[in-house]
Parts: C-alpha cells; sequence; structure tokens
C-alpha cells in the first residue's frame, strides 16, 4: 500500500514517515498543497493523510481535486482544531476521517487499516496470468489458487509487472512504484527483490516467468 503524507512540519511528518513505513506502507511526504497537488497528478495512492492547516492554504481543498481523481480513494484529515463542530466541518468537506492533534501515532495506524479495509465503490482489483493471481486491494497473491506469501517490496513488484503484462516495463517506472519518492534508491537496489520474486513464483509453481530485458527493464509473462 502506497500512502501521501500532506504536512508541513518536518519533524512531525518523519515522526509519522517512520510509523508508517514501520508498519508496512511505502510513504511520500508532501510539505506543501502545491505539492500534493502535483504529486497526485502522476502517483497513484492507496490513501491520503492531509493535515489541515498548511502554510500555503486549507488542507480539505485537496479533497476535490483527490476526488475527481480517484473518486474513491480515502483521505484521513489531521487538525489541531479538534472540535466536534470542527470535525463535523471536516467530514462534510469530504474527508473520510478526521483525528485531532495531538495523537498517538498508534491510533493512526489503526485508523489507516481502518480505511483501507472499508469497501469502496469500486470494483476489486485484480489481475492475473498463467496460474498467479494478485489482488491489489488486498494485497494478496495465489499461484494455482493457493495464497503465497510475498514480502512487500517484492509484492510492489509483482504489482506493477502484472498490471502491465506482457509488456516490458522500464526499470524507473517499477522503481516509482515500489520506492517513495524520498527514498534512497542505490544502483542495482531493485536486482535483488526481482531475484527473489523470480525464485518464490518458480518455486510455487507459477506459469507466469519474470524476465529481465537487458538495458530496458522486466518483463512478466505467461510460459507458452
Amino acid at each position: 500500500m502506497k500512502i501521501l503524507f500532506v504536512e508541513d512540519e518536518p519533524e512531525m511528518a518523519k515522526l509519522v514517515r517512520a510509523a508508517l513505513t514501520k508498519s508496512g506502507f511505502v510513504t511520500d511526504w508532501a510539505p506543501s498543497l502545491a505539492t500534493a497537488s502535483e504529486t497526485i497528478q502522476s502517483t497513484r495512492y492507496d490513501l491520503i493523510v492531509l493535515d489541515r492547516s498548511l502554510g500555503d492554504g486549507e488542507g480539505t481543498t485537496l479533497i476535490p481535486v483527490v476526488r475527481k481523481l480517484y473518486p474513491s480513494m480515502p483521505v484521513l484529515v489531521l487538525s489541531a482544531h479538534g472540535a466536534a463542530s470542527d470535525k463535523v466541518e471536516g467530514l462534510n468537506l469530504g474527508a473520510d476521517d478526521y483525528l485531532a492533534k495531538p495523537f498517538m501515532v498508534d491510533e493512526l495506524i489503526a485508523r489507516v487499516r481502518a480505511l483501507l479495509r472499508r469497501p469502496r465503490d469500486v470494483v476489486t482489483e485484480a489481475f492475473a496470468l498463467g496460474n498467479v493471481e494478485v489482488d491489489v486491494t488486498l494485497g494478496q497473491v495465489s499461484v494455482n489458487g493457493q495464497p503465497l506469501e510475498v514480502p512487500r517490496r517484492e509484492l510492489l513488484l509483482l504489482e506493477s509487472l502484472i498490471r502491465r503484462s506482457g509488456r516490458t516495463v522500464r526499470r524507473s517506472l517499477i522503481e516509482e512504484e515500489v520506492y517513495g519518492f524520498d527514498d534512497e534508491v542505490q544502483a542495482n537496489a531493485l536486482e535483488p527483490h526481482v531475484s527473489r520474486l523470480r525464485k518464490r513464483l518458480a518455486d510455487a509453481g507459477a506459469t507466469a516467468t519474470l524476465h529481465t530485458v537487458r538495458g530496458v527493464g522486466y518483463i512478466l509473462q505467461a510460459q507458452s
């Protein structure tokens, strides 16, 4: 799951991003409304955590932009204004949940997980190739109908490839989807994940195989 955290306080951003990352989420940080607006135009997130009071404006003005692009994407609003009327106003402005500051990080994580479990008004995203099935919404993989445990980075890699099965996917595009844009991605950092995922699929008897296209990227194909 990939989350965008919109927050103009660097220390708060650092704390929350660390907690979200530890909990298994790829988390990008946008320090302003302008950055967030630009980011969501090019990157699809599973959820947005949005501070209401930002240096360049009212955070909830981002919600209509999000809804236009991704109608079902959940938005969790954070605010120093915790009165009942403020919460009602935030929810009426389109937020899916509203958490007052200060808050326990554990509560934030619990609310994030609850929002991601909540049924959305869209069809579940699921992809299949050969005997491999990936439920992107639930983050689950099965091979020949049997569940397969796949670590987070490998799961993101598999999702990126199976969405574009049969086509060569540029390495740079995969890196954008596997890593957050603030992650320090070392040269060849992707190769160990590719190697482990390839072996994991083969060991499970998958009829979808992962190939390297030298100098370009990778391709996931069904065996002929």
